[in-house]
């Protein structure tokens, strides 16, 4: 059974459907988050939230073609609410020692961290959603809503201006 069918399954409101599709994609979306918020347990709420009212709306979906960018649109949103609580919070949030032990293969290498955080927050994200979920400037695109050549123009100044600072 491909991807297509499946979407179509759990649009129809097939629970196992839903399920194969999570696992599917909760690496990419953990991953996101972790690099986005800089915390374990701040991403496993995020992918907990992403995936809760994916599961509500996917009835909405208009298409199983979109399925990916809407599903990644709906973290983005979530990762800048955490943020935004966060920051309104004035919590200054830092990897501690257990997400670094429970994460080491996430844990990016201090000289890469500061080399994203010179970025802007939507040329870190372009960089986020390439580099670590493993999205294609057209997918990066649509669920940024931004023109393709755009992102790929960006992704490109932003990957060098990363080699330029680690340099």
């Amino acid at each position: 059974m491909n991807g297509t069918d499946i979407i179509k399954r759990a649009r129809a409101g097939d629970r196992q459907a839903f399920a194969q599709l999570y696992l599917s994609y909760k690496d990419r979306l953990f991953r996101y988050a972790y690099f986005k918020l800089g915390s374990v347990q701040d991403a496993q709420d995020a992918v907990g939230n992403c995936v809760a009212e994916a599961y509500a709306g996917i009835a909405q979906l208009k298409s199983e073609k979109a399925f990916q960018s809407w599903l990644f649109k709906i973290m983005y949103r979530e990762c800048c609410r955490i943020y935004t609580e966060r920051t309104l919070r004035g919590d200054e949030q830092s990897l501690t020692d257990t997400d670094i032990a429970e994460n080491s293969a996430l844990h990016l290498a201090p000289e890469l961290e500061e080399a994203l955080s010179i970025l802007s927050d939507e040329d870190r994200d372009i960089v986020l959603l390439s580099v670590v979920s493993g999205y294609k400037t057209r997918e990066i695109a649509e669920m940024l809503r931004l023109n393709h050549a755009t992102v790929r123009s960006k992704l490109s100044r932003a990957l060098a201006k990363m080699k330029d600072f680690l340099e």
